[in-house]
């Protein structure tokens, strides 16, 4: 096995992914890659820089040295001045800012994140210019409101969203106090109806917090020519695919996995990507928190629990070994949405949250398909350490799990089941009977009952007569006599905050 810093070298000479058939990508999704390196000079060469973009980067007057920005392929960062030159082409689209730790977030009058300039399609030189606020409240304790796919296909659609969803989160957001907060939407913003995205950014508007996007597999231009092409309509609403900022000890990093590759998408990271994370990464300290925001999972643990022996390439990366060696200096959370349920993996080193959607079961009810509430995510950071918890929409932040009596879930008719839909293995689950603790409850994969009851039989949600219960891994079982006293059932996560429920 190539050692990392071969592997990070080998991203210099990597053609263009987007050159490829989707045939070729899943074929060998490494080695495709790394045959290239002669094609990738070639087309360097001939893809020579027409634009020469001089700036600054400055906070009250002030330049502002070793500021990163970047054109999405290479990266510059600021000199002692704030001053800066990038060397690129107007194909490019933009020239992006990571936001440093300790300023605030440039936004626009609605709250959508602005660390960006259009590159100038015209002429050879161009000037931009970045004025940052220093932030009066101190961002190495922030909150982090992360909401995959709200996926919104329609005006009642839309309208669950501004009534239920935005409310929550602007409520969630107040009660963080002197706490900086900002949104992420993580991809399917919409459902396919691009015109949709004003009434997105007017509900986020309401939330009063800074908020960033991700791109999903819904919020893309089917017509595009490229992959690059089926994200005109996003960025010309929220600017770069894939982009970085820093909030106190903390480095977010946003990468857009949707490959279109003309009549689907697979889970791929493009060379211009990889080639411009590898740059971003090589500035921050090893050890550091980095939490990158996807839409599509990684890996997940879907396949494995629907009994397959891979997952398919439209619910993962497949060329993920790459972030994974990237990831592997630091303490590394992956953060992403798409499969419309909870769940956590530990692989190679890194934390995959899979979470829970604002839409649950595409607005056909109030869960997804495990069971899991619509909601979102919330990171709370203090220094370099990072807790989390879902947030379940209209409902108040202990609301952490479901308890059915004995016997819901039909395959144990003897025990009583919890879904805790945010845990993990370590989390330990205990019951107790007319106040007397009995035991630890068992995890294990199974159905929610109430997913079940919903999504299966007769009675399926009109709207979306299609979805199914998932099987999943953060149900808890605990056998009890028919004749049972009063139940409660206790959790308590791994940060030791406790949550109990009576049946």
């Amino acid at each position: 096995m190539t050692s990392r810093r071969q592997f990070l070298r080998a991203f210099g000479g990597l053609a263009a992914a987007t050159a490829l058939s989707p045939e070729q990508v899943l074929a060998d999704p490494y080695g495709i890659m790394l045959s290239r390196q002669g094609q990738h000079a070639a087309w360097a060469k001939a893809m020579q820089p027409t634009l020469r973009v001089r700036g600054m980067v400055r906070s009250a007057g002030r330049g502002l040295p070793r500021v990163a920005l970047s054109d999405g392929f290479n990266v510059v960062e600021t000199d002692a001045e704030g001053r800066f030159e990038l060397v690129t082409s107007p194909h490019r689209g933009f020239v992006s800012l990571s936001t440093p730790a300790g300023h605030e977030i440039l936004r626009d009058a609605n709250g959508i994140a602005q660390h960006f300039k259009p590159l100038a399609q015209s002429g050879n030189e161009q000037e931009v210019i970045f004025d940052l606020e220093r932030m009066q409240l101190d961002d190495t304790h922030h909150t982090a409101l992360i909401l995959p796919d709200i996926q919104t296909e329609n005006a009642y659609e839309m309208g669950r969203f501004h009534a239920e969803s935005v409310p929550d989160v602007a409520a969630t957001a107040r009660a963080q106090g002197d706490r900086p907060v900002f949104g992420l939407s993580a991809g399917d913003i919409l459902f396919d109806d691009l015109s949709m995205y004003p009434d997105y950014v007017e509900g986020v508007s309401r939330t009063a917090i800074p908020f960033f996007q991700v791109v999903g597999n819904h919020d893309l231009d089917f017509d595009g020519a490229s992959d690059e092409a089926t994200t005109r309509t996003f960025s010309g609403h929220f600017g770069p695919r894939y982009y970085s900022f820093d909030r106190g000890a903390v480095h977010y990093v946003v990468l857009d996995d949707v490959f279109w590759h003309g009549t689907s998408y697979i889970g791929y990271l493009d060379h211009d990507q990889l080639h411009w994370l590898t740059q971003d990464l090589a500035r921050v300290e090893a050890g550091r928190p980095v939490i990158v925001v996807t839409h599509i999972p990684v890996l997940g643990s879907r396949y494995a629990r629907d009994g397959e022996a891979s997952p398919a390439a439209s619910v993962s990366i497949t060329n993920r070994e790459a972030l994974y060696r990237l990831l592997e200096p630091f303490d590394a959370h992956i953060v992403a949405g798409h499969t419309h349920e909870n769940d956590h993996l530990f692989t190679r080193g890194v934390h995959e949250h899979i979470s829970g959607t604002v839409c649950g079961a595409w607005w056909s009810g109030d869960i997804c398909g495990d069971g899991t509430p619509n909601g979102y995510s919330v990171y709370e950071v203090e220094g370099e350490q990072v807790r989390w918890r879902y947030k379940s929409t209209g409902q108040p932040d202990d609301h952490q799990m479901r308890v059915y009596a004995r016997g819901a879930d039909a395959m144990a008719p003897d025990e009583i089941v919890a879904n805790i839909w945010d845990a993990d293995a370590d989390w330990t689950v205990v019951w107790y009977e007319d106040g007397v603790r009995r035991g630890l409850m068992a995890r294990r994969q199974g159905l929610d009952p109430r997913s079940v009851a919903e999504h299966t039989g007769d009675a399926l949600p009109p709207r979306r007569t299609w979805v199914d219960p998932y099987p999943t891994r953060h149900l808890y079982y605990a056998p009890v006599p028919a004749n049972h006293g009063q139940i409660t059932v206790e959790a308590t996560d791994r940060f030791g905050r406790t949550y109990t429920q009576t049946l």
